[in-house]
């Protein structure tokens, strides 16, 4: 029976195992005949120099905090199918380490196998880096899990699954207080007022991890500014639109003031798993996240009933945020085609192991036919906003403003304006100075 991780271990390792990385291996190698692996129905060719052959890849991964200890999960059920092929993991922190890694590969030669991002197709497969992803294997996938990896007709990133980000709400306190559903700025301020007045923290937040206030900023980009100006980012290179001068970019940056001011005096040292145990224990009614505090609102009560809402904008018609997350990319000059081609056929193939990690990571199925198990109180909230198309990409916004080197960048100088190191204008014109990161390419 596969190894499973322990909810208890996840509260001890959850972040730590990021930030140190994950084993520099699998299980050893055993041997195989892919033959007889053929003849009960592998897709995987046998058509590189490798058939047959004991052959290890080196892998990258770049985690989101849902995701240290799948590798385990993937090694286990990868031995069972295809012995011969070991995975050597190299894990690191998506938002801190994985584009430095990634950089420092550029110069030397890139892994086998690298784990990131729908977005970081965006920023690698332009430069010719990246390998094509086969149909044989993205057929597997949904239709919509294609769209922000395809370009110029191939395909470069699989998709495996997704997170929803927007408000977290606790059910029971929104129905025992009367409040409705938020879908105005006015509609969110009477929740703020009334639970200031009952002594309630109106959201909960841990703003000393900056990756978190990045996070939030691009919901509020979203929402304000790139669901009504797709473009903005370009007109932003081309010097017709500033952080400065926009006033809906401004409204977007002011929200996390909202947040600061209406959250615990603590925040800029209170770390996530800390700040969701406050959230389940009714510290507090709002969550602005994402899919990743799943794990630990069940893991601290598995009865914990709990909602999502996008977070309004100026105009009321605020979408719930969507994110492909766990992007699985190949190298171009691998030497090693027929054993990832092995790995790719146990990702899109073991419907066990999808599920497995589903469950584990709490995130949407980018598979076909396959669905979590996990009991997800949000899920109804999600189906609605699908049904009635409230649901945007962020994709959009990421590959607009990347990631790395600008909006992890504007985070931490939004940090220091909320501490009253900066004024608001400097944490703009930092953005604005910065246009030239702006774009991945």
């Amino acid at each position: 029976m596969r190894r499973k991780v322990v909810s208890a271990m996840l509260l001890l390792s959850m972040m730590a195992g990021l930030f140190a990385g994950c084993g520099s291996s699998t299980s050893e190698s055993t041997g195989g005949n892919t033959g007889t692996a053929k003849e009960e129905g592998t897709e995987a060719s046998d058509s590189s120099d490798d058939a047959g052959d004991e052959v290890t890849l080196t892998v990258l991964a770049g985690q989101s905090t849902t995701d240290a200890g799948i590798e385990d999960m993937i090694d286990e059920a990868l031995a069972e199918k295809y012995p011969e092929v070991t995975l050597e993991w190299e894990c690191v922190d998506w938002g801190n380490d994985f584009q430095p890694k990634m950089q420092q590969y550029m110069q030397s030669g890139l892994p086998d196998i690298m784990i990131g991002k729908a977005q970081d197709v965006a920023t690698y497969a332009p430069l010719g880096v990246l390998g094509t992803i086969d149909d044989t294997y993205l057929d597997k996938g949904l239709d919509a899990a294609r769209e922000n990896v395809t370009i110029d007709g191939s395909t470069y990133g699989l998709v495996y699954n997704a997170l929803y980000q927007g408000v977290y709400y606790n059910k029971t306190m929104f129905k025992e207080n009367g409040w409705e559903i938020p879908k105005t700025m006015d509609d969110l301020q009477k929740i703020i007022d009334d639970c200031n007045a009952k002594g309630i923290t109106p959201f909960a937040s841990h703003m000393v991890d900056t990756w978190s206030i990045g996070n939030v900023t691009m919901q509020f980009m979203m929402n304000d500014v790139f669901n009504h100006t797709p473009d903005w980012g370009d007109q932003f290179r081309d010097g017709k639109v500033s952080f400065s001068e926009d006033k809906n970019m401004q409204t977007a940056y002011q929200y996390n003031k909202l947040i600061f001011d209406n959250t615990f005096p603590e925040t800029f040292s209170t770390e996530q798993t800390d700040c969701d145990a406050k959230m389940v224990l009714g510290e507090a009614a709002m969550k602005v996240s994402g899919s990743w505090s799943i794990q630990n609102f069940l893991d601290i009560d598995e009865n914990f009933d709990f909602g999502i809402f996008p977070f309004p904008n100026q105009t009321g018609d605020s979408k719930l945020i969507f994110e492909p997350n766990i992007t699985v990319m190949t190298s171009a000059a691998t030497k090693h085609q027929d054993a990832i081609d092995k790995v790719l056929d146990v990702l899109t193939s073991d419907t066990e192991l999808a599920t497995e990690i589903y469950d584990y990571t709490k995130t949407a199925s980018m598979l076909k036919d396959v669905s979590p198990t996990f009991e997800n109180p949000s899920q109804e909230d999600i189906d609605k906003y699908a049904a009635s198309g409230d649901i945007v990409d962020v994709t959009l916004g990421n590959n607009q403003l990347v990631w790395g080197g600008f909006q992890e960048e504007n985070a931490k100088y939004i940090a220091s304006w909320l501490q009253g190191e900066i004024s608001f204008e400097d944490a703009l014109k930092a953005s604005d100075d910065r246009v030239g990161a702006s774009k991945a390419n």
